[in-house]
Protein backbone atom coordinates (compact mmCIF):
# COMPACT_ATOMS: atom_id res chain seq x y z
CA UNK A 1 0.00 0.00 0.00
CA UNK A 2 1.57 3.67 -0.52
CA UNK A 3 2.32 6.28 1.54
CA UNK A 4 0.07 8.73 1.99
CA UNK A 5 1.27 12.41 2.83
CA UNK A 6 -0.26 14.32 5.89
CA UNK A 7 -1.54 17.71 5.70
CA UNK A 8 -2.45 19.77 8.76
CA UNK A 9 -4.83 23.24 8.09
CA UNK A 10 -3.62 25.75 9.92
CA UNK A 11 -6.56 26.23 12.44
CA UNK A 12 -5.57 22.81 13.78
CA UNK A 13 -2.31 24.22 15.56
CA UNK A 14 -4.89 26.21 17.78
CA UNK A 15 -7.00 22.91 18.37
CA UNK A 16 -4.02 21.88 19.94
CA UNK A 17 -3.62 24.89 22.86
CA UNK A 18 -5.79 23.70 25.17
CA UNK A 19 -4.74 20.27 25.03
CA UNK A 20 -2.29 18.54 28.07
CA UNK A 21 0.94 17.77 26.15
CA UNK A 22 0.61 14.10 26.97
CA UNK A 23 -2.57 13.83 25.14
CA UNK A 24 -1.38 15.77 22.18
CA UNK A 25 1.45 13.05 21.75
CA UNK A 26 -0.90 10.64 21.43
CA UNK A 27 -2.64 12.33 19.11
CA UNK A 28 0.09 12.87 16.99
CA UNK A 29 1.00 9.37 16.82
CA UNK A 30 -2.27 8.64 15.67
CA UNK A 31 -2.49 10.97 13.25
CA UNK A 32 1.02 9.61 11.72
CA UNK A 33 -0.64 6.12 11.57
CA UNK A 34 -3.20 7.43 8.86
CA UNK A 35 -0.33 7.73 6.67
CA UNK A 36 0.00 4.00 6.25
CA UNK A 37 -3.88 3.46 6.77
CA UNK A 38 -5.90 6.49 6.09
CA UNK A 39 -9.11 4.41 6.69
CA UNK A 40 -7.71 2.10 9.73
CA UNK A 41 -10.45 -0.53 12.15
CA UNK A 42 -12.59 2.41 14.16
CA UNK A 43 -12.60 5.05 11.58
CA UNK A 44 -15.91 6.30 10.68
CA UNK A 45 -17.18 8.81 7.34
CA UNK A 46 -19.20 11.88 9.10
CA UNK A 47 -22.43 12.05 7.18
CA UNK A 48 -23.12 14.54 4.59
CA UNK A 49 -19.61 14.98 4.76
CA UNK A 50 -16.69 13.44 2.70
CA UNK A 51 -14.62 13.36 6.08
CA UNK A 52 -13.67 11.05 8.13
CA UNK A 53 -13.22 10.47 12.23
CA UNK A 54 -11.28 8.90 14.44
CA UNK A 55 -11.17 8.62 18.17
CA UNK A 56 -7.86 9.16 20.66
CA UNK A 57 -9.23 8.94 23.76
CA UNK A 58 -11.85 11.78 24.68
CA UNK A 59 -10.44 13.21 21.62
CA UNK A 60 -11.56 13.46 17.75
CA UNK A 61 -9.62 13.77 15.08
CA UNK A 62 -11.42 14.64 11.57
CA UNK A 63 -9.72 14.62 8.55
CA UNK A 64 -10.49 14.63 4.69
CA UNK A 65 -8.80 11.84 2.47
CA UNK A 66 -7.61 12.70 -1.41
CA UNK A 67 -6.90 9.16 -2.84
CA UNK A 68 -6.03 10.16 -6.13
CA UNK A 69 -3.32 12.17 -4.81
CA UNK A 70 -2.38 9.95 -1.82
CA UNK A 71 -3.35 12.81 0.54
CA UNK A 72 -4.73 13.04 4.05
CA UNK A 73 -5.33 16.49 5.28
CA UNK A 74 -5.90 17.06 9.20
CA UNK A 75 -9.38 19.91 9.44
CA UNK A 76 -9.93 19.53 13.16
CA UNK A 77 -8.68 17.86 16.45
CA UNK A 78 -10.50 18.29 19.54
CA UNK A 79 -12.53 17.35 22.42
CA UNK A 80 -15.44 14.88 21.55
CA UNK A 81 -18.78 17.42 22.36
CA UNK A 82 -17.21 20.25 20.97
CA UNK A 83 -15.13 19.00 17.76
CA UNK A 84 -18.29 18.85 15.47
CA UNK A 85 -20.09 22.09 15.55
CA UNK A 86 -18.80 25.07 13.25
CA UNK A 87 -17.71 27.86 14.81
Amino acid sequence: MARYSLIFRKSVAKDFRPIPKKDVARILQRIDALQEDPRPAGSEKLSGQERYRIRQGIYRIIYEIVDERLIVTVVKVGYRGRVYKSR
